[in-house]
């Protein structure tokens, strides 16, 4: 059983470090694809855009709704880093599965 951790994995746990750290992670993996941390990209474009929808709601829709969003992308991140500091493919239920399909630009 091997302990090393997989290729890319720096690149995973940068990218759930703030917008900045996800637009880091999105450059340093365009040189040298790596699938886990293409995954883990994935997974934080769509937190990301859950967190500006949250914003959105804040602001012009309904203020409840966007802290319930606000609240849950927050906690998404959390579980995600803690899912890539363990050396674990991102698996959010229904929405990794989402992301995987709809962000296939970040391939």
């Amino acid at each position: 059983m091997s302990l090393m951790p997989p290729p890319g994995r720096n690149k995973a746990i940068i990218c759930y470090i703030t917008f900045v750290g996800l637009l880091i992670a999105m450059s340093m993996n365009s040189n040298e694809k790596h699938p886990f941390a293409t995954a883990h990209i994935k997974n934080m474009f769509g937190i990301t855009l859950l967190w500006i929808v949250s914003k959105v709601f804040v602001e012009y829709i309904n203020l409840i709704l966007g802290e319930l969003f606000f609240w849950t992308s927050i906690g998404l991140l959390i579980y995600s880093l803690i899912s890539a500091v363990k050396n674990k493919k991102p698996d959010l239920p229904y929405l990794t599965a989402w992301f995987e399909k709809w962000f296939t630009f970040l391939d």
